[in-house]
């Protein structure tokens, strides 16, 4: 039960032996240790990876930063993310869910706070940031994808309208070639099938 804070040698995940599932949940406030509204937790999807939440709506998933700090297992008996950090006795490591709704990688040396890295490092990580039919580049501006552009409204709020990315022409469906696009964020794997055996 890690609350807000993960420490090394803790797993956040599922653990399917005792039925418990182990996330981060944010404090309310800065002085407010009961619950917050913003939770990371370890997706159950085809591909496991980290999610922070605000009140049960996605704000940003986890990317090859946060691969490379972790430890990843997934067996039948549990799917657990743990900090790839090796304990020693001049720093303390540790990964928190902010009640801003970072998380936030820090480390402790001689009682001073560090904070290293924050989730999400930009605002490409934001969940769905550019909207439908399009993509953040990596100069974390968002683009068409290739047959779309921009154009017609759509309603955001009551008071403001963005133009969004539409089909230049219609679909074919005798087109039997994948374009490909570099340097990005793989999807989310919830409603897709993924063959982790193909290179």
């Amino acid at each position: 039960y890690p609350t807000d804070t993960l420490l090394p040698g803790m797993k956040l995940g599922w653990d399917r032996t005792n039925n418990l599932t182990k996330n981060l949940t944010s404090w309310a406030l800065e002085n407010d240790p009961s619950s917050g509204s913003y939770v990371f937790a370890i997706e159950n999807w085809k591909v496991s990876h980290g999610l922070i939440t605000n009140s049960d709506q996605p704000v940003s998933r986890t990317g090859p930063i946060y691969s490379n700090l972790v430890n990843i297992t997934e067996t039948e008996e549990e799917i657990s993310h743990s900090l790839n950090i090796t304990p020693n006795v001049s720093s303390i490591w540790l990964l928190r869910m902010s009640y801003t709704g970072s998380l936030q990688l820090m480390e402790f040396i001689g009682g001073e706070r560090h904070t290293s890295v924050f989730f999400s490092t930009d605002l490409c990580d934001s969940y769905n940031w550019c909207g439908d039919n399009t993509y953040c580049n990596t100069s974390k501006n968002c683009e068409c994808l290739a047959g779309f552009q921009l154009g017609g409204q759509y309603a955001v709020g009551l008071t403001k309208s963005e133009q969004r990315c539409v089909r230049k022409s219609q679909l074919s469906c005798h087109e039997k070639e994948f374009k490909k696009i570099r340097n990005m964020k793989l999807p989310d794997t919830q409603y897709t099938i993924v063959d982790t055996k193909v290179g």
